[in-house]
């Protein structure tokens, strides 16, 4: 019974691959709108003010950094937990999709959050106007508690390293 459970365990890992394929056709479908953004971008560039040409900038920016965090995810969770892609990877010339591991990829999806949340308030200080203060004290607030949050993860991330070390050390 053992060894039959374990395989179906073990089999299971590719119903993973439906939620990877939904982060695909949800990226595409956030190109299509990225092209729209930027093509607003363009239309309105020479007749905005340097303020809000630098704000629909940044909403560009925060795009590509939304994109890039579901491309990391999808492939390095994809990578790790349903197929190794190394081969496909190697032939396509992309080294660095095997490289991504779980520590990494926890590492990287923290400091994109705090980017993102970085513009965001960037965005919210260029119109300050626009918001009341409490929204602005949250914002901030939720910005701090990221950032708290990416000291934690690198102390625990560097205190496992040390784990680890002293481990190899005695065995």
């Amino acid at each position: 019974m053992t060894p039959i459970l374990n395989r179906v365990m073990l089999a299971s890992r590719h119903l993973l691959t439906v939620f990877y394929l939904g982060l695909a056709v949800a990226l595409a479908l956030y190109a299509i709108r990225f092209v729209w953004k930027l093509g607003k971008y363009a239309e309105g560039l020479l007749s905005s003010t340097d303020s809000d040409a630098l704000l629909g900038l940044l909403y560009l920016l925060d795009s590509a950094l939304v994109a890039g965090l579901v491309t990391m995810v999808a492939i390095s969770s994809y990578d790790s937990l349903v197929s190794r892609l190394a081969q496909d990877a190697d032939a396509e010339k992309m080294e660095w999709v095997g490289a991504v591991d779980p520590s990494n990829l926890k590492i990287k999806l923290a400091v994109a959050i705090v980017a993102i949340s970085s513009i965001h308030l960037l965005q919210i200080f260029l119109k300050l106007r626009d918001y009341e203060d409490r929204e602005i004290f949250l914002s901030m607030a939720i910005h701090a508690l990221f950032l708290g949050g990416i000291l934690a993860l690198a102390v625990m991330d560097r205190l496992e390293g040390y784990a680890k070390a002293a481990k190899g050390a005695k065995g």
